[in-house]
């Protein structure tokens, strides 16, 4: 059975997701080590917390390399959450430089009367890449769960797989460019739809040859 390499580095709950991908089918395997995460069939980089941390942890766990050989490899890769930011070259909520995958800065939200920072709760997705895995067999506008104050702002816009209005702001929600994908929201905490997320990231990994 394919496996998907959970990464930890000491940055939110891992289990959730673990939970969530495992319900969907998948074996998953919580691990820091760089050679388990080469060898899994698939990689998720979940996260909450702060910028600067996630990216030291990263970093003194020797798996920033790591993560870039496996995007660079083909294999389904999956951010969420802080692992999507931190695939970006900075933060507007730290000083230490991003992995610089995907060329863009992360930025603060902007105050505005009758908006809450942080984003917080359900919201709807727009989708700019309606053709993207992740998004299959979902209803047109599906409801997503948010927890954030910082958001994505990608150099290229063509890699913004889906959008969220907050107040005036409409910013990325999620991008993928091949096999790599990565989510701002919570798929773990948004229902049915996001389990059905964690399902079609599933289905992208091989299935195995029977012996």
């Amino acid at each position: 059975m394919p496996i998907i390499a959970v990464v930890d580095y000491d940055m939110g709950n891992l289990h959730s997701a673990c939970k969530g991908l495992e319900n969907a089918g998948a074996t998953t395997k919580i691990t820091d080590v760089a050679a388990e995460i080469e060898q899994a069939d698939a990689v998720v980089l979940p996260g909450v917390g702060s910028f600067d941390p996630a990216v030291q942890h990263l970093r003194s766990r020797g798996l920033e390399e790591p993560i870039k050989r496996v995007i660079a490899s083909g294999k389904p890769f999956l951010g969420i959450c802080l692992g999507l930011q931190i695939l970006f070259e900075g933060s507007e909520e730290g000083k230490e430089p991003g992995l610089g995958i995907i060329p863009g800065k992360v930025r603060r939200f902007q105050p505005e009367p009758d908006i809450r920072i942080p984003h917080m709760g359900w919201n709807h997705l727009e989708f700019t890449q309606p053709d993207c895995p992740l998004w299959m067999q979902l209803s047109e506008n599906p409801q997503v769960y948010f927890v954030h104050s910082y958001y994505v702002e990608p150099v290229d816009p063509a890699i913004r797989a889906a959008t969220v209005t907050h107040g005036s702001q409409q910013i990325t929600a999620a991008i993928a460019r091949g096999n790599m994908m990565a989510v701002q929201f919570h798929p773990e905490k948004s229902s049915t739809a996001g389990l059905q997320i964690l399902s079609n990231f599933v289905t992208l990994l091989k299935t195995p040859v029977s012996v």
